[in-house]
């Protein structure tokens, strides 16, 4: 597991923007990954993941205090969680302030209209190109997006699926900042509320998310606590 946690960039969260914000304005192709055990633990078992982890064009930021907890145990350089809602609230941001062209690709139909919408009215000069996360087939609607080659491609189709559709068809891509955002855009559009400050200031949002949906404790177990479990075991070899 150690050779993944060596990839994860090792910088601020404003460091990693800026960098994301440079490859989009130079025209350069980025494929962000944020991490987060999900993704980590299934590279222990399926070859996909472990290949896109692996993947050179692969830029990995650690989303999850999880995440920075088990460099930390692991003696890896770390200096904090860079989420994927708000990289790419930066990122959307910066594209709208530079009249950049965006792709917003996942979520209902009523959840992505809306984001768009609310970005349209901040940023006229804006371009943006959208399809809901429920209708059509996934590859095929990468591919139109290849076409219209646009700046910022986000994808909110949850880990790994996302990350697997960015890099089957990365290699279509001459440039562009590509990223998959899970259920960002259900907060960005202000369709779903985000945990209050303390939440996030505290790194504790996984328990604001429990504690609004019980049911989601099973899979924190199986996605975090088993994560940690088996960083400390890498940790004692």
């Amino acid at each position: 597991m150690e050779e993944y946690f060596r990839r994860v960039f090792p910088g601020s969260a404003e460091e990693f923007c800026k960098k994301a914000e440079s490859a989009m304005e130079s025209g350069r192709r980025m494929f962000v990954v944020t991490a987060n055990p999900e993704i980590l633990m299934a590279a222990g078992r399926d070859e996909k993941a472990r290949e896109l982890l692996l993947s050179a064009d692969a830029e990995i930021v650690p989303d999850g205090i999880s995440v920075v907890k088990a460099m930390g145990m692991l003696g890896l350089p770390v200096t904090e969680r860079i989420t994927g809602v708000d990289l790419a609230d930066k990122l959307l941001h910066s594209a709208g302030r530079s009249g950049k062209s965006v792709y917003l690709l996942g979520a209902k139909e009523e959840v992505v209209s809306t984001l768009v919408k609310n970005l349209k009215a901040h940023y006229p000069a804006m371009t943006l190109h959208y399809h809901n996360g429920y209708d059509g087939d996934k590859d095929s609607i990468m591919k139109e997006i290849a076409i219209l080659s646009p700046d910022l491609v986000l994808v909110g189709l949850g880990v790994p699926a996302q990350e697997f559709l960015i890099h089957r068809h990365l290699q279509d891509f001459t440039k562009g900042v590509l990223m998959g955002v899970g259920g960002s855009f259900d907060v960005l559009s202000g369709m779903k509320r985000r945990a209050p400050a303390l939440f996030v200031k505290t790194n504790t949002e996984w328990l604001y998310r429990i504690l609004r949906e019980p049911s989601r404790l099973k899979r924190f177990w199986r996605s975090n606590v088993k994560f940690l479990g088996e960083v400390r075991k890498a940790a004692r070899k």
